[in-house]
Protein backbone atom coordinates (compact mmCIF):
# COMPACT_ATOMS: atom_id res chain seq x y z
CA UNK A 1 0.00 0.00 0.00
CA UNK A 2 1.48 3.43 -0.97
CA UNK A 3 1.61 6.52 1.24
CA UNK A 4 -1.42 8.12 -0.47
CA UNK A 5 -3.53 5.01 0.13
CA UNK A 6 -2.49 4.89 3.79
CA UNK A 7 -3.41 8.56 4.31
CA UNK A 8 -6.76 8.02 2.55
CA UNK A 9 -7.47 4.99 4.76
CA UNK A 10 -6.64 6.97 7.93
CA UNK A 11 -8.88 9.79 6.75
CA UNK A 12 -11.83 7.38 6.29
CA UNK A 13 -11.27 5.84 9.72
CA UNK A 14 -11.11 9.24 11.38
CA UNK A 15 -14.30 10.35 9.61
CA UNK A 16 -16.03 7.13 10.65
CA UNK A 17 -15.00 7.58 14.30
CA UNK A 18 -16.06 11.23 14.26
CA UNK A 19 -19.45 10.36 12.76
CA UNK A 20 -19.93 7.53 15.26
CA UNK A 21 -19.16 9.79 18.20
CA UNK A 22 -21.50 12.44 16.82
CA UNK A 23 -24.33 9.93 16.46
CA UNK A 24 -23.71 8.61 19.96
CA UNK A 25 -23.70 12.13 21.38
CA UNK A 26 -26.96 12.92 19.56
CA UNK A 27 -28.56 9.72 20.81
CA UNK A 28 -27.53 10.26 24.42
CA UNK A 29 -28.57 13.91 24.30
CA UNK A 30 -32.01 12.99 23.05
CA UNK A 31 -32.54 10.00 25.31
CA UNK A 32 -31.13 11.46 28.50
CA UNK A 33 -32.65 9.82 31.54
CA UNK A 34 -34.65 11.93 33.99
CA UNK A 35 -32.48 12.89 36.94
CA UNK A 36 -33.49 11.20 40.21
CA UNK A 37 -35.44 13.59 42.41
CA UNK A 38 -33.80 15.12 45.49
CA UNK A 39 -34.91 14.25 49.01
CA UNK A 40 -38.16 15.93 50.06
CA UNK A 41 -37.15 19.24 51.62
CA UNK A 42 -40.50 20.85 52.47
CA UNK A 43 -43.81 19.57 53.77
CA UNK A 44 -46.56 19.11 51.17
CA UNK A 45 -50.36 18.97 51.41
CA UNK A 46 -52.47 17.57 48.58
CA UNK A 47 -56.01 18.86 48.96
CA UNK A 48 -59.32 18.34 47.19
CA UNK A 49 -58.76 15.04 45.36
CA UNK A 50 -60.63 11.77 45.66
CA UNK A 51 -58.22 9.60 47.62
CA UNK A 52 -58.21 5.86 46.91
CA UNK A 53 -56.22 4.67 49.91
CA UNK A 54 -55.65 1.10 48.71
CA UNK A 55 -57.31 -0.53 51.73
CA UNK A 56 -60.87 -0.12 50.44
CA UNK A 57 -61.45 3.35 51.86
CA UNK A 58 -62.27 6.22 49.50
CA UNK A 59 -62.21 9.84 50.69
CA UNK A 60 -64.16 11.99 48.25
CA UNK A 61 -62.70 15.36 49.25
CA UNK A 62 -59.38 14.51 50.85
CA UNK A 63 -56.28 16.04 52.34
CA UNK A 64 -53.00 14.14 52.29
CA UNK A 65 -49.98 15.62 54.03
CA UNK A 66 -46.43 14.32 53.94
CA UNK A 67 -43.11 15.45 55.32
CA UNK A 68 -39.57 14.06 55.05
CA UNK A 69 -40.81 11.27 52.82
CA UNK A 70 -43.53 10.01 55.18
CA UNK A 71 -47.30 10.51 55.17
CA UNK A 72 -48.32 12.41 58.30
CA UNK A 73 -51.98 13.23 57.64
CA UNK A 74 -54.89 11.60 55.77
CA UNK A 75 -58.45 12.85 56.28
CA UNK A 76 -61.26 14.95 54.83
CA UNK A 77 -60.12 18.30 53.44
CA UNK A 78 -62.00 20.38 55.99
CA UNK A 79 -59.96 18.80 58.79
CA UNK A 80 -56.60 19.89 57.38
CA UNK A 81 -54.55 22.79 58.70
CA UNK A 82 -53.10 24.32 55.53
CA UNK A 83 -50.88 26.67 57.49
CA UNK A 84 -48.92 23.69 58.82
CA UNK A 85 -47.51 22.91 55.38
CA UNK A 86 -44.91 24.73 53.31
CA UNK A 87 -46.54 23.79 49.99
CA UNK A 88 -50.24 23.24 49.35
CA UNK A 89 -51.22 21.65 46.03
CA UNK A 90 -54.84 21.95 44.92
CA UNK A 91 -55.85 18.68 43.22
CA UNK A 92 -59.60 19.22 43.24
CA UNK A 93 -61.43 16.92 40.83
CA UNK A 94 -58.47 14.57 40.49
CA UNK A 95 -57.64 11.16 41.99
CA UNK A 96 -54.80 10.11 44.28
CA UNK A 97 -53.60 6.49 44.46
CA UNK A 98 -50.86 4.55 46.25
CA UNK A 99 -47.90 3.76 44.01
CA UNK A 100 -48.54 0.64 41.93
CA UNK A 101 -46.24 -2.32 42.60
CA UNK A 102 -45.16 -4.69 39.80
CA UNK A 103 -44.17 -8.05 41.36
CA UNK A 104 -42.27 -10.87 39.65
CA UNK A 105 -40.87 -8.57 36.97
CA UNK A 106 -37.69 -8.34 34.89
CA UNK A 107 -37.94 -4.55 34.64
CA UNK A 108 -34.42 -3.17 34.90
CA UNK A 109 -32.94 -6.56 33.97
CA UNK A 110 -34.04 -6.58 30.34
CA UNK A 111 -33.81 -3.65 27.96
CA UNK A 112 -34.57 -5.15 24.52
CA UNK A 113 -35.89 -8.71 24.65
CA UNK A 114 -34.66 -9.53 21.13
CA UNK A 115 -31.09 -8.46 21.93
CA UNK A 116 -29.25 -11.02 24.07
CA UNK A 117 -26.67 -8.51 25.30
CA UNK A 118 -29.40 -6.48 27.03
CA UNK A 119 -30.92 -9.45 28.89
CA UNK A 120 -29.44 -10.00 32.33
CA UNK A 121 -32.12 -11.94 34.17
CA UNK A 122 -30.69 -15.48 34.24
CA UNK A 123 -27.48 -17.48 34.38
CA UNK A 124 -26.22 -20.94 33.51
CA UNK A 125 -27.05 -23.85 35.77
CA UNK A 126 -30.27 -25.17 37.28
CA UNK A 127 -29.88 -24.40 41.00
CA UNK A 128 -28.82 -20.80 41.60
CA UNK A 129 -30.34 -19.54 44.88
CA UNK A 130 -27.14 -17.53 45.45
CA UNK A 131 -27.72 -15.33 42.38
CA UNK A 132 -28.99 -11.86 43.35
CA UNK A 133 -31.07 -10.01 40.77
CA UNK A 134 -30.60 -6.75 42.67
CA UNK A 135 -26.98 -6.24 41.66
CA UNK A 136 -27.94 -6.56 37.98
CA UNK A 137 -30.75 -4.00 38.25
CA UNK A 138 -30.12 -1.10 35.85
CA UNK A 139 -31.48 2.19 37.15
CA UNK A 140 -30.63 3.82 33.79
CA UNK A 141 -33.00 1.61 31.81
CA UNK A 142 -34.99 3.63 29.26
CA UNK A 143 -38.02 1.45 29.99
CA UNK A 144 -38.34 2.52 33.62
CA UNK A 145 -39.50 6.11 32.93
CA UNK A 146 -42.22 4.82 30.57
CA UNK A 147 -43.55 2.54 33.33
CA UNK A 148 -43.59 5.31 35.95
CA UNK A 149 -45.80 7.36 33.62
CA UNK A 150 -48.69 5.00 34.45
CA UNK A 151 -48.17 5.05 38.21
CA UNK A 152 -45.93 1.99 38.63
CA UNK A 153 -43.45 3.20 41.25
CA UNK A 154 -42.08 -0.02 42.75
CA UNK A 155 -41.03 -3.37 41.31
CA UNK A 156 -39.96 -6.77 42.57
CA UNK A 157 -36.87 -7.42 40.42
CA UNK A 158 -37.00 -11.15 39.71
CA UNK A 159 -34.57 -13.57 38.03
CA UNK A 160 -35.58 -16.20 35.49
CA UNK A 161 -34.47 -19.63 34.31
CA UNK A 162 -33.41 -22.93 35.80
CA UNK A 163 -35.08 -24.79 38.63
CA UNK A 164 -34.12 -22.22 41.27
CA UNK A 165 -33.61 -18.93 39.46
CA UNK A 166 -32.15 -16.87 42.31
CA UNK A 167 -33.18 -14.15 44.71
CA UNK A 168 -35.48 -11.20 44.03
CA UNK A 169 -35.51 -7.75 45.66
CA UNK A 170 -38.01 -4.89 45.81
CA UNK A 171 -36.84 -1.52 44.47
CA UNK A 172 -38.23 1.95 43.91
CA UNK A 173 -38.19 3.31 40.37
CA UNK A 174 -36.23 6.49 40.99
CA UNK A 175 -32.62 6.14 42.06
CA UNK A 176 -29.02 6.68 40.99
CA UNK A 177 -28.01 3.05 41.50
CA UNK A 178 -29.29 -0.27 42.80
CA UNK A 179 -28.10 0.43 46.33
CA UNK A 180 -30.21 3.60 46.48
CA UNK A 181 -33.17 1.88 44.81
CA UNK A 182 -33.42 -1.07 47.21
CA UNK A 183 -36.52 -1.04 49.41
CA UNK A 184 -36.35 -4.68 50.52
CA UNK A 185 -33.19 -6.63 49.77
CA UNK A 186 -33.31 -10.35 48.90
CA UNK A 187 -36.97 -10.76 49.82
CA UNK A 188 -37.31 -14.28 48.46
CA UNK A 189 -36.06 -17.16 46.31
CA UNK A 190 -37.81 -18.23 43.11
CA UNK A 191 -38.46 -21.90 42.38
CA UNK A 192 -39.81 -23.06 39.01
CA UNK A 193 -41.77 -26.18 39.88
CA UNK A 194 -41.23 -29.06 37.42
CA UNK A 195 -43.80 -29.28 34.64
CA UNK A 196 -46.29 -32.08 34.98
CA UNK A 197 -47.58 -31.80 31.41
CA UNK A 198 -45.85 -31.00 28.13
CA UNK A 199 -46.84 -30.63 24.49
CA UNK A 200 -45.38 -33.40 22.32
CA UNK A 201 -44.73 -32.13 18.77
CA UNK A 202 -43.89 -35.68 17.63
CA UNK A 203 -47.23 -37.18 18.68
CA UNK A 204 -49.82 -38.37 16.18
CA UNK A 205 -51.80 -35.32 17.19
CA UNK A 206 -49.19 -32.49 17.01
CA UNK A 207 -49.28 -30.37 20.14
CA UNK A 208 -51.05 -33.05 22.16
CA UNK A 209 -50.63 -32.66 25.92
CA UNK A 210 -48.90 -35.59 27.62
CA UNK A 211 -47.72 -36.30 31.15
CA UNK A 212 -44.03 -35.67 31.73
CA UNK A 213 -41.96 -38.84 32.00
CA UNK A 214 -39.33 -37.07 34.09
CA UNK A 215 -41.61 -35.34 36.60
CA UNK A 216 -40.88 -37.69 39.50
CA UNK A 217 -37.16 -37.64 38.75
CA UNK A 218 -37.12 -33.82 38.82
CA UNK A 219 -39.05 -33.83 42.10
CA UNK A 220 -36.51 -36.24 43.58
CA UNK A 221 -33.63 -33.97 42.53
CA UNK A 222 -35.42 -30.98 44.05
CA UNK A 223 -36.04 -32.89 47.28
CA UNK A 224 -32.38 -33.82 47.52
CA UNK A 225 -31.25 -30.22 47.00
CA UNK A 226 -33.60 -28.92 49.72
CA UNK A 227 -32.66 -31.75 52.09
CA UNK A 228 -28.95 -31.12 51.61
CA UNK A 229 -29.45 -27.36 51.99
CA UNK A 230 -31.40 -27.81 55.19
CA UNK A 231 -28.78 -30.15 56.63
CA UNK A 232 -25.99 -27.75 55.67
CA UNK A 233 -27.69 -24.82 57.40
CA UNK A 234 -28.35 -26.87 60.54
CA UNK A 235 -24.66 -27.80 60.79
CA UNK A 236 -22.29 -25.35 62.42
CA UNK A 237 -19.06 -27.20 61.53
CA UNK A 238 -19.15 -27.15 57.72
CA UNK A 239 -15.58 -27.54 56.50
CA UNK A 240 -16.20 -25.90 53.14
CA UNK A 241 -18.38 -22.96 52.18
CA UNK A 242 -21.26 -23.86 49.85
CA UNK A 243 -22.76 -20.61 48.54
CA UNK A 244 -25.84 -22.31 47.08
CA UNK A 245 -26.76 -24.13 50.28
CA UNK A 246 -25.95 -21.12 52.46
CA UNK A 247 -28.26 -18.92 50.36
CA UNK A 248 -31.20 -21.16 51.28
CA UNK A 249 -31.02 -20.43 55.01
CA UNK A 250 -33.65 -17.66 54.93
CA UNK A 251 -36.22 -20.05 53.46
CA UNK A 252 -35.91 -22.40 56.45
CA UNK A 253 -35.67 -19.58 59.03
CA UNK A 254 -38.72 -17.76 57.66
CA UNK A 255 -36.84 -14.54 56.87
CA UNK A 256 -37.38 -15.07 53.14
CA UNK A 257 -40.32 -16.21 51.05
CA UNK A 258 -40.21 -19.13 48.65
CA UNK A 259 -41.97 -18.03 45.46
CA UNK A 260 -43.07 -21.20 43.69
CA UNK A 261 -43.89 -20.72 40.02
CA UNK A 262 -46.62 -23.28 39.35
CA UNK A 263 -49.78 -23.28 37.26
CA UNK A 264 -51.86 -26.46 37.27
CA UNK A 265 -53.54 -28.34 40.10
CA UNK A 266 -50.92 -31.12 40.29
CA UNK A 267 -48.02 -28.67 40.46
CA UNK A 268 -49.65 -26.46 43.09
CA UNK A 269 -50.81 -29.29 45.36
CA UNK A 270 -47.44 -31.07 45.14
CA UNK A 271 -45.61 -27.80 45.85
CA UNK A 272 -47.71 -27.16 48.97
CA UNK A 273 -47.04 -30.67 50.31
CA UNK A 274 -43.35 -30.34 49.44
CA UNK A 275 -42.97 -27.05 51.33
CA UNK A 276 -44.71 -28.45 54.41
CA UNK A 277 -42.44 -31.50 54.33
CA UNK A 278 -39.33 -29.32 54.00
CA UNK A 279 -40.47 -26.96 56.81
CA UNK A 280 -40.54 -23.94 54.49
CA UNK A 281 -42.04 -21.17 56.60
CA UNK A 282 -43.43 -18.86 53.90
CA UNK A 283 -44.45 -19.66 50.33
CA UNK A 284 -46.35 -17.91 47.55
CA UNK A 285 -47.71 -19.44 44.36
CA UNK A 286 -46.74 -17.49 41.23
CA UNK A 287 -48.91 -17.98 38.14
CA UNK A 288 -51.57 -20.21 39.67
CA UNK A 289 -53.77 -20.51 36.58
CA UNK A 290 -55.68 -23.35 38.24
CA UNK A 291 -55.42 -22.01 41.80
CA UNK A 292 -59.19 -21.40 41.81
CA UNK A 293 -59.64 -25.20 42.07
CA UNK A 294 -57.55 -25.38 45.26
CA UNK A 295 -58.82 -22.44 47.29
CA UNK A 296 -59.45 -24.55 50.41
CA UNK A 297 -55.90 -25.90 50.36
CA UNK A 298 -54.46 -22.41 49.88
CA UNK A 299 -56.55 -20.90 52.68
CA UNK A 300 -55.79 -23.75 55.06
CA UNK A 301 -52.05 -23.20 54.58
CA UNK A 302 -52.21 -19.39 54.39
CA UNK A 303 -50.72 -19.32 50.89
CA UNK A 304 -51.12 -16.28 48.65
CA UNK A 305 -51.17 -16.24 44.84
CA UNK A 306 -49.49 -13.91 42.36
CA UNK A 307 -52.06 -14.28 39.60
CA UNK A 308 -50.74 -14.73 36.08
CA UNK A 309 -51.25 -12.00 33.49
CA UNK A 310 -54.94 -11.16 33.15
CA UNK A 311 -54.63 -10.21 29.48
CA UNK A 312 -53.95 -13.74 28.30
CA UNK A 313 -55.58 -16.84 26.83
CA UNK A 314 -56.64 -19.86 28.89
CA UNK A 315 -54.04 -22.60 29.31
CA UNK A 316 -56.36 -25.46 28.36
CA UNK A 317 -58.62 -25.68 25.34
CA UNK A 318 -61.62 -26.64 27.48
CA UNK A 319 -61.19 -23.74 29.94
CA UNK A 320 -63.64 -20.86 29.90
CA UNK A 321 -62.37 -18.34 27.37
CA UNK A 322 -62.60 -15.59 30.00
CA UNK A 323 -60.93 -17.58 32.81
CA UNK A 324 -57.81 -15.35 32.97
CA UNK A 325 -60.07 -12.29 33.26
CA UNK A 326 -62.19 -13.65 36.09
CA UNK A 327 -59.54 -15.58 38.04
CA UNK A 328 -58.93 -12.61 40.40
CA UNK A 329 -62.66 -12.52 41.22
CA UNK A 330 -62.75 -16.27 41.89
CA UNK A 331 -59.89 -15.95 44.38
CA UNK A 332 -61.38 -12.82 45.96
CA UNK A 333 -64.74 -14.56 46.41
CA UNK A 334 -63.02 -17.53 48.05
CA UNK A 335 -61.05 -15.33 50.46
CA UNK A 336 -57.57 -16.15 49.08
CA UNK A 337 -54.99 -13.37 49.28
CA UNK A 338 -53.75 -12.54 45.78
CA UNK A 339 -52.12 -9.89 43.66
CA UNK A 340 -51.57 -9.41 39.93
CA UNK A 341 -48.31 -9.96 38.10
CA UNK A 342 -47.22 -9.43 34.49
CA UNK A 343 -44.91 -12.31 33.59
CA UNK A 344 -44.98 -13.18 29.88
CA UNK A 345 -44.10 -11.80 26.47
CA UNK A 346 -42.71 -8.25 26.51
CA UNK A 347 -43.25 -8.16 30.27
CA UNK A 348 -40.68 -5.41 30.85
CA UNK A 349 -42.43 -2.80 28.72
CA UNK A 350 -45.90 -4.08 29.54
CA UNK A 351 -45.38 -3.47 33.25
CA UNK A 352 -46.87 -0.06 32.49
CA UNK A 353 -50.21 -1.81 31.96
CA UNK A 354 -50.55 -3.09 35.55
CA UNK A 355 -53.40 -0.66 36.27
CA UNK A 356 -55.29 -1.78 33.19
CA UNK A 357 -55.01 -5.47 34.13
CA UNK A 358 -56.73 -4.48 37.37
CA UNK A 359 -59.31 -2.59 35.31
CA UNK A 360 -60.09 -5.72 33.33
CA UNK A 361 -60.62 -7.62 36.59
CA UNK A 362 -63.21 -4.97 37.51
CA UNK A 363 -65.16 -5.83 34.37
CA UNK A 364 -65.15 -9.46 35.50
CA UNK A 365 -66.31 -9.21 39.10
CA UNK A 366 -63.98 -7.20 41.33
CA UNK A 367 -64.96 -3.82 42.71
CA UNK A 368 -62.63 -0.97 41.77
CA UNK A 369 -61.15 -0.80 45.25
CA UNK A 370 -60.59 -4.58 45.35
CA UNK A 371 -58.86 -4.34 41.98
CA UNK A 372 -56.73 -1.44 43.21
CA UNK A 373 -55.68 -3.52 46.22
CA UNK A 374 -54.52 -6.28 43.87
CA UNK A 375 -51.78 -3.98 42.52
CA UNK A 376 -51.03 -2.04 45.71
CA UNK A 377 -51.87 -3.15 49.27
CA UNK A 378 -52.25 -6.89 48.59
CA UNK A 379 -48.99 -6.92 46.63
CA UNK A 380 -47.26 -5.10 49.47
CA UNK A 381 -48.57 -7.62 51.99
CA UNK A 382 -47.44 -10.59 49.91
CA UNK A 383 -43.98 -9.06 49.48
CA UNK A 384 -43.71 -8.15 53.16
CA UNK A 385 -43.42 -4.41 52.57
CA UNK A 386 -46.90 -3.38 53.73
CA UNK A 387 -45.41 -1.58 56.73
CA UNK A 388 -44.02 1.01 54.30
CA UNK A 389 -46.05 1.07 51.08
CA UNK A 390 -49.25 -0.17 49.44
CA UNK A 391 -51.72 2.19 51.10
CA UNK A 392 -52.10 5.89 51.75
CA UNK A 393 -51.90 5.93 55.54
CA UNK A 394 -50.10 8.01 58.14
CA UNK A 395 -46.68 6.61 58.94
CA UNK A 396 -46.07 5.03 55.55
CA UNK A 397 -43.83 6.21 52.72
CA UNK A 398 -45.28 9.02 50.63
CA UNK A 399 -45.17 6.88 47.49
CA UNK A 400 -48.27 7.87 45.52
CA UNK A 401 -49.47 9.45 42.30
CA UNK A 402 -52.12 11.87 41.03
CA UNK A 403 -54.25 11.10 37.97
CA UNK A 404 -56.72 13.44 36.30
CA UNK A 405 -58.97 10.43 35.65
CA UNK A 406 -59.62 6.84 36.74
CA UNK A 407 -56.20 5.19 36.90
CA UNK A 408 -57.66 1.74 36.14
CA UNK A 409 -59.36 2.96 32.95
CA UNK A 410 -57.09 3.17 29.89
CA UNK A 411 -59.36 5.84 28.41
CA UNK A 412 -59.11 8.31 31.28
CA UNK A 413 -55.89 7.45 33.11
CA UNK A 414 -53.51 10.40 33.01
CA UNK A 415 -50.81 10.49 35.66
CA UNK A 416 -49.71 14.10 35.99
CA UNK A 417 -47.63 13.92 39.17
CA UNK A 418 -45.97 11.20 41.24
CA UNK A 419 -44.01 11.00 44.46
CA UNK A 420 -41.62 8.31 45.69
CA UNK A 421 -40.86 8.65 49.39
CA UNK A 422 -42.04 12.24 49.16
CA UNK A 423 -39.76 13.09 46.24
CA UNK A 424 -41.52 14.64 43.25
CA UNK A 425 -40.24 12.53 40.34
CA UNK A 426 -39.81 13.52 36.70
CA UNK A 427 -42.47 11.82 34.56
CA UNK A 428 -40.85 12.64 31.22
CA UNK A 429 -39.55 9.81 29.04
CA UNK A 430 -38.30 9.13 25.54
CA UNK A 431 -41.71 8.15 24.22
CA UNK A 432 -43.18 11.45 25.38
CA UNK A 433 -40.30 13.28 23.71
CA UNK A 434 -40.94 11.46 20.43
CA UNK A 435 -44.64 12.25 20.69
CA UNK A 436 -43.95 15.96 21.10
CA UNK A 437 -41.36 15.91 18.32
CA UNK A 438 -43.64 14.42 15.66
CA UNK A 439 -46.63 16.35 16.95
CA UNK A 440 -44.76 19.52 16.04
CA UNK A 441 -43.59 18.08 12.73
CA UNK A 442 -47.17 17.38 11.68
CA UNK A 443 -48.48 20.68 12.98
CA UNK A 444 -50.76 19.14 15.57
Amino acid sequence: MNLRAIKHSKFKIQNFLTLSLLLLHTEFSFAQQPTPAPVQSKSILLIGATAHTGNGTVIANSAIGFKEGKIIFVAEADKADKSAYQEVIDVTGKHVYPGIIAPNSTLGLVEVESVRATRDMNDVGSYNPNLRSLIAYNTDSKVIPTVRTNGVLLVQVTPRGGVISGTSSVVTLDAWNWEDAALKTDDGIHLNWPGYYWRNPAADNPGAIEKSKTYEKQKAELTKFFTDSKAYNETTTNEEMNARFASMSGIFKGTQTLFVHAGNVKQISDAVIFCKTMSVKKMVIVGGQESWMLVDLLKENNIAVMVSRVHDLPVKTDDDIDLPYKLPYLLQKAGVLFCLNNEGDMETANARNMAFYAGTAVAYGLTKEEALASITSSTAKILGIDNRVGTIEAGKDATLFISTGDALDIRTNNVEKAFIQGRSIDLNNEQKALYEKYKKKNGL
